[in-house]
């Protein structure tokens, strides 16, 4: 298949899964096009069936903001046209479900039909997409797009609620790649952070309210209390500055430190005893999935999909989002050097059901039924 592929290019969960679905497909033959304004982050070349398309935004001084899902349109049916696809492959609804509706209009006016799948990856749907200034836009790209998936059940039941959608939605989670993210062995890492064989404790994110880093220091600062712990924060956002300043009214600043983006996350990962995620909403959680898979327990919140994931008691706990009294409770439940490996084990366990070689065939199953649906409904016209 000819598959091409929008997504946005950053380190947020969507473009990654985007991203990482996009170069396993590519592995197993099929030809993918990525449609997008800038290079993602985790895109390489080393596949012949792999090709990046810039989506070229003009300035004019009319303009206030640049009209970029105009332009993203246009590139699609260019694209769409010059390098015979198959299928899209929108992820994130904003603005890729609508602007891909656009360009099947008049790829249609050419006597071009393209199929397009739709996935909805969590606060396109929670947070911005039921905004009233974005909802009937949203709504309407949904129930036009040929098949729509979601990365959870949760996701998948939040989208009935919200909106009125009137289509079938498939639940396709979202994976890892096992090759890349398992532990490595770090022993000199672990040693010039924890010089004193610390537990560490590890939290990556964009730094964003909903994420609630403010949850993860105030637990680190009672579990500090108890047993010796270290602490990394990977990423960087709007709260940042705000975190610096909490850790420094805690006295915490010599136990922990603020890593920035990292683009090769494992390594930190593998070195970490625990993976806190305390966010107010996730639709799945693939920071902690990534976490798992290098066989970390994870601490989280009961947020959206994370405890389809993270099975309390299991591979780590389950708290109530805010809840940092519990929370500091399981994290030293977690890490008594009695409970830790069985916990480990369990997490890799775990993250072995979301391998890509699991999860990629549900995928080329739902575009070939999407793709065949889409003939049968040509053949009636």
């Amino acid at each position: 298949m000819k598959i091409g592929i929008v997504c946005y290019p950053t380190f947020g969960g969507s473009g990654v899964v985007a991203t990482e679905l996009g170069k396993a497909l590519a592995k197993e033959g099929h030809q993918i096009h990525f449609i997008t304004y800038r290079q993602p982050t985790r895109l390489d070349f080393f596949s012949e069936n792999l090709f990046y398309h810039e989506v070229d935004i003009k300035s004019y001084p009319l303009f206030e903001h640049a009209p970029y899902e105009l332009a993203l349109a246009s590139k699609m049916v260019n694209v769409v046209k010059y390098e015979q696809l198959d299928l899209l492959h929108v992820h994130y609804a904003i603005p890729h479900a609508s602007a891909a509706y656009m360009a099947k209009q008049i790829l249609k006016e050419e006597g071009i039909y393209i199929p397009v799948v739709t996935t909805l990856h969590g606060t396109d749907i929670t947070l911005v997409g039921k905004d009233p200034s974005y909802e009937p836009v949203v709504t309407f790209s949904i129930n036009q797009s040929d098949g729509v998936t979601a990365v959870s059940e949760d996701l998948r039941k939040a989208t009935y609620e919200l909106f009125p959608v009137k289509r079938d939605i498939e639940v396709i989670p979202n994976f890892i790649d096992l090759d890349r993210f398992k532990k490595q062995k770090k022993d000199h890492f672990k040693l010039a952070i924890c010089p004193h064989n610390e537990k560490l404790i590890v939290h990556t994110s964009n730094f964003r309210k909903v994420k609630r880093v403010e949850d993860v220091i105030k637990v680190f600062f009672e579990v500090r209390k108890v047993i010796p712990a270290k602490l990394l924060l990977v990423g960087d956002g709007p709260e940042r500055d705000k975190m610096e300043r909490l850790c420094r009214e805690l006295g915490t600043c010599d136990d922990i430190r603020f890593l920035g983006k990292l683009e090769a996350v494992e390594e930190v990962l593998s070195v970490a005893d625990l993976f806190m995620m305390p966010s107010e909403k996730e639709s799945f959680g693939l920071a902690a999935l990534e976490a798992m898979a290098c066989e970390v327990p994870i601490l989280s919140s009961n947020a959206g999909g994370i405890p389809e994931l993270n099975i309390d008691g299991e591979t780590g706990y389950v708290c109530n989002v805010g809840d940092v009294e519990t929370m500091t409770e399981r994290a030293l439940e977690i890490l008594k050097n009695e409970n830790l490996p069985g916990f480990k084990d369990r997490a890799l366990k775990r993250a072995k059901e979301f391998d890509v070689t699991n999860i990629l065939p549900m995928y080329e199953a739902f575009y070939h039924q999407t793709i065949e649906k889409s003939k049968a409904l040509l053949a009636k016209i």
